[in-house]
Order: C-alpha cells, then structure tokens, then sequence
C-alpha cells in the first residue's frame, strides 16, 4: 500500500479572538493540520481543541519576522485574523504595521497563500476609518508575494460577536430606543457558522486564490429590522425605536458603553461604521464556494440559545495584564480558609462557577452596587458575564474579572479589571485534608496593590466589607459544594 500523503498544514492567527477560536476545530474537521500563532501560549493552550496531535503552537508576536516565517515554513496557507480595537484610537496605525510585518514574514517564507477576513462596505470617500482601516490591511498583505484571498462580510451573527451583542444589549435592556439615524442603514449580515464555512471553502476551493469575495446571509435588512427580530426571539415585547439626528459617533459609543459591556474602544469604530451600508455587490460567493446559508432569524435564535454557552467571545482577544510582583512595596491581603465535607476535585467545580449566572455565593447585591460604581466610572459591571457558565479557563473574561493564571484542580486567579486605584486579585486554591479524601480545605486570598494615598484609603474604606463580601463568598462556595455531593449520594448511595 502506498503512504497516504500527509494533511495540509495551514497557519492560523488570532486563535484567542472570536472567529479564529472558532475556525480551529473547523478545520481540524475538514482534515488540516493547524499551526497557531499566537502571542500568548497559555492563553491558547486553555482552548478544547489544543491537545488535539494536529494542533502546533508558536508563541510570538508579529513583528519578530524570523520567527513568523519560521512558522510560516510548510504551510500551504495562512489565515490573518487579527484585529486590534482593542487598543482604542490608535488601532488604524497597529493594524496596519501589523499586517506590514505579516506580510514581509510571508515573503520571507514564500508562503503561497494568504486568507484574510475583512469588512464588507462601499468603497470611497464615505467610508468609516474602520472599514477603512480594513481595507488598508488588504492592500498591505498583497504587497506580499502571496495570492491573497479577502473574505469581506457585513454583522456576524453569533454569540459573543461584537456587533451582534451591542444589539443584543440595546433590546434586552431598552424597551424604548432613541438611536442615531444609523438604525436605517441596511446591511447584509451573516451567521457564524456561515463564515466559518466559508473560510474553510476559502482553502478548498483553488478559483478564490487573489480574489476579494463579499460574504452576507440570505437577506438585506435595517439595523432597526435586526433590533425587532432581536426581540422577538428573546421573547421580549416590541421595542419602540427612534431616530434623532443629533446622535454623533463619539455619543452612540459611550451610550453603548453604558447600556451594554461593550467597551467605547471598541464601540466607537463599529459605531462610526454603521453609517455605511454594507451589502454584497455580487454573488461570488455562492457561485465560489456553493452551500446552503442560515436565515437571520435562525441564526439569532442560535446565538440567543447560546448565550453563556459560547466557544468563543470577542472579550477573549487582547494581551492579559503581566502578573504584579507582589514581593516588596505596600499590598494588602485578605485570606480566609475553610475546611469542605467533599472533594477537592468537587469544591474546585463549584469555585470555578463563580460570576455571571451563577453569581458569588452570597450578598449579591453587593456586587450589583460595586458593579454600578464601576459603570458611572466607564467600567463593564457585571454585563460581560462568562464565556461559559460552567467551564473556566486561562484569560477568560469573568464580569468585571479576567483569568490571569489557571491550574486545573488547584488553583486558579482573576484579576480585576474594574476601575479602582491599584491592582487586585483574587484566588482560589484546594487542597486535600492529610488522610482525608473526603475532605478539602478551600483558601481563598484576596490581593491589593494600592495606587498612592488615594488607593490605600480605598483599601481601609471597604475593607469593613470584607468580612461579609469574602468570608459570604467563602461560606456559600462550601455550602454550594457540600449541597452538590449530598445530591449526588443520595442519586447513588454506592457513593459512600
């Protein structure tokens, strides 16, 4: 029998973002191989689908050029999928040096094919700095030798999406909208799912190499439209919507801040880009790479279904803030422990719950107040919520939290992202009682890093708090624990 010849190996970038999360396990699927190129290991590592034999992955950051093209070296493509709102005002320039770097790297390599996922729009003067910002990076990766081949789509549906959650917050939480006249733009908008199979095709199909190819689902409606089909597969009663004119860009992005947990960094471009309309100029797409596409309305059901249930959210792209030194200089510590009639692995699975859906085991509505203090101060609250209700992870975003270190069973951190005046942390470790493996102790340490006068002033002014907010949190993860293995035994008695 002759050797079958090995699968093809492409290269992925923005693993940790919300499409390219996605796009991994999509490809595996079709039968690739995939190199990941990332900028942290970790946070890549903590995805399902990284200890699959297929999966390679390259910590580095773009502008190291040798060590791009090195991961460059054998694959038959690369996917760019990297974007950087993030950053605020200035991601129109990183972009752009950004994908400058990648494609020098390609060249380098002489890698064959590049497939980019960008911005549907018209062209021209009119367009938005976002969308032209997404142009420029097409121009910037054909400067390469590479065939490029730029898939350009409109509003991804899904959960998690970006755009998709702006409107998901506005319905869920505005029964009456005064909007910007944008709610009368059309746009064509596209599942997920959609888009992932099309990226995938991308690959498959050779008649897309060098072409830019328009993507959008089965229909053209107004963002007022979407916002009305929103609500209708929440549940929700009709939502009253009306268009002033005097709403600019810069007001619409810190009103989505304050309504939704979308941050202004982050909302102002798509906020500026809604004034374009975005709608396919041709059937490329379908007559390329051929299929059966999800009706809108279908793929707002999906996404609303999935909700705290996603594989990926646009929170989870963006670097995580390097671990302070604790050693030296002023921290407070609160450190409370608690001995748990169950199993560590147990007592782990519960701590692991905490934030979005399921609350902090006790005086949540204390967490409510911190939460809208951290909103009148332009924070997100409590409205990111989690990626998943039940699985955690390295970088995962939790409320007003991010996952800044993760040891399965053991330990794992978050660190605050809310607005105060220094750095905090909170951890939860287990550990098994000696001889007892039906008994664990839980420690659970709150860390505090002030910023000047001011932040140890806010230090001594909660701290009468703590007794209630973390020796609760620590007293209800037990119970919780405790009150999930009595469930369990008395299910299966064999149990004892």
């Amino acid at each position: 029998n002759e050797p079958r010849p090995e699968p093809t190996r492409v290269l992925v970038t923005g693993v940790t973002g919300y499409v390219g999360g996605r796009l991994v396990p999509r490809l595996l699927e079709a039968g690739y191989q995939v190199r990941c190129l990332v900028r942290s290991r970790r946070k890549a590592e903590s995805r399902t689908w990284a200890d699959d034999d297929r999966v390679e992955i390259v910590e580095s950051e773009l502008s190291d050029h040798q060590t791009v093209a090195e991961a460059m070296q054998g694959c038959a493509a690369a996917y760019y999928l990297v974007h950087s709102m993030m950053v605020g005002s200035a991601y129109r320039e990183l972009d752009m040096q950004l994908a400058s770097d990648f494609a020098k790297a390609a060249n380098m390599a002489r890698l064959p094919r590049i497939i980019y996922l960008g911005g549907l729009g018209e062209t021209g003067d009119r367009l938005s700095e976002h969308l032209s910002s997404r142009r420029e990076v097409e121009l910037a990766l054909e400067k390469s030798t590479a065939e490029v081949t730029v898939l350009r789509a409109a509003m991804i549906i899904g959960s998690g999406s970006a755009s998709f959650e702006i409107l998901r917050y506005l319905v869920e939480r505005l029964p009456i909208m005064v909007t910007p006249r944008w709610v009368k733009t059309i746009s064509q908008p596209i599942g997920i799912n959609d888009v992932l199979r099309y990226l995938v095709d991308a690959m498959k199909q050779e008649e897309t190499r060098g072409k830019s190819i328009d993507i959008g689902g089965p229909g053209v409606f107004s963002y007022e439209e979407l916002m009305k089909m929103m609500a209708k597969s929440m549940g929700l009663r009709h939502r009253l919507v009306i268009p002033v004119p005097f709403l600019t860009p810069k007001l619409s992005s810190l009103w989505i801040q304050f309504v939704t947990p979308i941050n202004s960094k982050i909302a102002r471009p798509l906020a500026e880009g809604l004034r374009n309309e975005v709608v396919c100029r041709d059937e490329q797409a379908r007559e390329l790479m051929p299929g059966e596409l999800t009706p809108i309305i279908e793929a707002i059901d999906l996404a609303v279904r999935r909700e705290g249930h996603s594989e990926t959210t646009c929170f989870d792209a963006g670097p995580i803030a390097g671990d302070p030194d604790w050693a030296g200089g002023l921290v407070f510590r609160d450190q409370r422990s608690a001995v748990v009639e169950t199993s560590c692995e147990e007592v782990f699975r519960v701590a692991s719950r905490i934030g979005g859906h399921h609350g902090y085991f006790g005086l949540d509505w204390l967490w409510k107040m911190r939460a809208a203090l951290d909103l009148l101060f332009g924070g997100a609250g409590l409205r990111r919520g989690r990626r998943d209700e039940d699985q955690l992870g390295y970088g995962d975003v939790v409320d007003f939290w991010r996952v800044s270190n993760f040891e399965d069973q053991e330990s794992f951190t978050l660190r605050a992202e809310m607005k105060m005046p220094g750095i905090a942390e909170l951890q939860f470790s287990v550990k098994p009682l000696e001889g007892k493996s039906d008994q664990c102790e839980l420690t659970q340490t709150a860390r505090f890093r002030p910023f000047g006068l001011f932040g140890i002033l806010y230090w001594y002014g909660v701290a009468p708090l703590h007794h209630f907010v973390f020796g609760g949190m620590l007293r209800g993860i037990a119970k919780e624990a405790e009150r999930e293995r009595a469930s369990e035994i008395s299910r299966n008695p064999d149990l004892l």
